[in-house]
């Protein structure tokens, strides 16, 4: 298990603040299934959270303290029902045993994906903010008398 300093422990609570818990720990306890999400989350994303359900205060510590001797990882906060841990990511090379075929197509870097995921969202993003600029367009149009594609009214009815 990874020992943190107080000033690094300090930035790792204010970075999970806003994230929402990736495991959980429920009755049956920690089972392989869990350890192994655990690990693969933390290789994702290096900090996470982890919901435990049905535990006393104790029993989260102990689960804590099993977690982190399991994953290598550094225990960052227990606070309620949620554990924070904390692993730095491993090499691709060293996590798997196995070497990779070498017929196997090359696949995209992480930041590829996510700079292309980025790519689409932005675009998805102007797209709706175009459609949102044409409708409050009309909206003001047509609460001045007229409409786009019609003629303005003269105001006075005749009957």
């Amino acid at each position: 298990m990874t020992e943190l300093s107080p000033a690094r422990r300090r930035e790792l609570r204010a970075n999970a603040h806003h994230l929402h818990p990736v495991a959980t720990i429920a009755g049956n306890g920690l089972t392989p299934s869990v350890v192994a999400e655990i690990e693969r989350c933390l290789q994702a994303h290096e900090l996470i959270k982890i919901k435990v359900n049905g535990a006393d205060r104790h029993q989260r510590e102990t689960l804590l303290a099993e977690v982190c001797a399991q994953t290598d990882a550094a225990a960052v906060q227990h606070i309620g029902t949620i554990l924070v841990i904390w692993r730095e990511r491993r090499d691709e090379d060293s996590a798997s045993s196995s070497p990779a075929p070498a017929a196997a197509p090359a696949r995209p870097s992480a930041k590829a994906k996510s700079a292309k995921a980025f790519a689409a969202n932005a675009r998805r993003t102007a797209m709706i903010q175009a459609a949102a600029d044409k409708k409050r367009a009309a909206a003001r149009g047509s609460r001045k008398g007229f409409a786009p594609g019609r003629a303005p009214s003269s105001g006075s009815r005749k009957p």
